[in-house]
């Protein structure tokens, strides 16, 4: 039997298809012959530095190549990311994105509102992903929380990074447009982003709660500073180092607003940026982002290397970048591989209709 559910597998920056090694075979392992795995290769290192709109789009042609090749094979579509791999992916999800209804299956009856490259979406999941951006008291980690390292951060980010930089810090473009993540907690003129994200069945945020030097716990979990508590130390039976779940269902909203305050706090954030402006703006854009986000359920996931051999490599072990360096991140794996497979099991499960007399 043919494969009919393709698992794309979206690396981070500077980052390559190699990445999935461990998790591609764990997968393929783990969920049978009904599903292809295809690790983008798209935007593999230096590629990343061009734009998570130019990398969104380099992605979205790449998996229409894949499903033209297996057209008359593959029904169903899922997205596992990592890292700025997440954002990549939501950008491509609005072009792939189609309106049609998915027909009703002879097992559920119910017919799905939406396509992603003409197949049905099923799982949408980032691992780390920054998508409130790295603009903020300890998103980007690695500058340890101190003022003056996350104030220098944003202007020079673009001289590493590119545009990429300047998109993941909220400067980019003019100071009265909303910048690129804000536009992407929306339906805009960019894309459907919102309508994407909604028609997968289940979305899930993997989000590491310390030792990540890359990704902070709020911006990859989608959530306020005053919605983190202490996680859990202990881990979920068979699933090493994830500690917490939680269901968060969708918060209906007019989605995210740019205000007049917001385009001139950007205007201070990009010309003469202070820990005074900067704050400003980001509390102001972080709020809207979030409010778009919520339109929409996750699922969220809590992951702890605390008690790891190499804890402070969390950021490459939640996805086992590679084998023998970040093997602590194998329980991750697995639980990912056991939710798809849960989710496909509900696809499967007959619906049975009860009449009253």
């Amino acid at each position: 039997m043919d494969p009919e559910h393709l698992i794309v597998l979206v690396h981070g920056i500077l980052a390559s298809p190699s990445d999935w090694t461990y998790a591609q075979a764990e997968l393929k392992n783990r969920l049978g012959r009904n599903f292809v795995m295809y690790a983008s290769s798209c935007n593999t290192f230096t590629k990343t530095f061009t734009g998570i709109d130019g990398a969104g789009k380099r992605l979205a042609n790449e998996v229409m190549l894949v499903v033209k090749r297996r057209e008359h094979t593959l029904k169903k579509i899922s997205f596992l990311a990592h890292s700025l791999g997440g954002l990549i992916a939501r950008y491509a999800l609005a072009l792939l994105y189609s309106d049609d209804l998915v027909a009703a299956s002879a097992t559920t009856n119910i017919k799905q509102k939406g396509l992603i490259a003409g197949l049905e979406p099923i799982n949408f999941i980032t691992l780390a992903t920054p998508h409130l951006g790295v603009r903020g008291k300890k998103q980007l980690p690695f500058l340890f929380g101190v003022p003056i390292l996350e104030k220098l951060a944003a202007p020079i980010a673009p001289f590493v990074v590119g545009q990429t930089g300047r998109q993941l810090f909220l400067t980019d473009g003019k100071p009265n447009k909303p910048p690129l993540l804000l536009r992407m907690a929306s339906d805009s003129d960019d894309g459907n982003f919102i309508s994407a994200l909604s028609a997968f069945k289940c979305r899930v945020l993997y989000a590491n709660v310390s030792y990540d030097h890359m990704v902070g716990w709020r911006t990859s979990s989608i959530r306020r500073e005053t919605e983190l508590c202490k996680p859990p130390r202990r881990s979920l039976d068979g699933y090493k180092h994830v500690v917490d779940m939680e269901y968060c269902p969708a918060v209906p909203s007019e989605g995210p607003h740019f205000p007049p305050e917001a385009a001139k706090a950007k205007e201070a954030a990009q010309n003469a940026p202070s820990m005074q402006n900067t704050l400003e703006y980001h509390e102001i854009m972080e709020e809207e982002m979030i409010r778009g986000l919520q339109q929409v359920s996750w699922k969220k996931v809590d992951v702890s290397f605390h008690s790891a051999f190499w804890p402070f490599l969390a950021h490459n072990n939640i996805h086992v970048k590679n084998e023998w360096f970040h093997n602590a991140g194998a329980g991750v794996i697995a639980h990912v591989a056991d939710h798809i497979k849960q989710q496909e099991k509900q696809q499967e499960r007959p619906l049975f209709i009860t009449a009253s007399l």
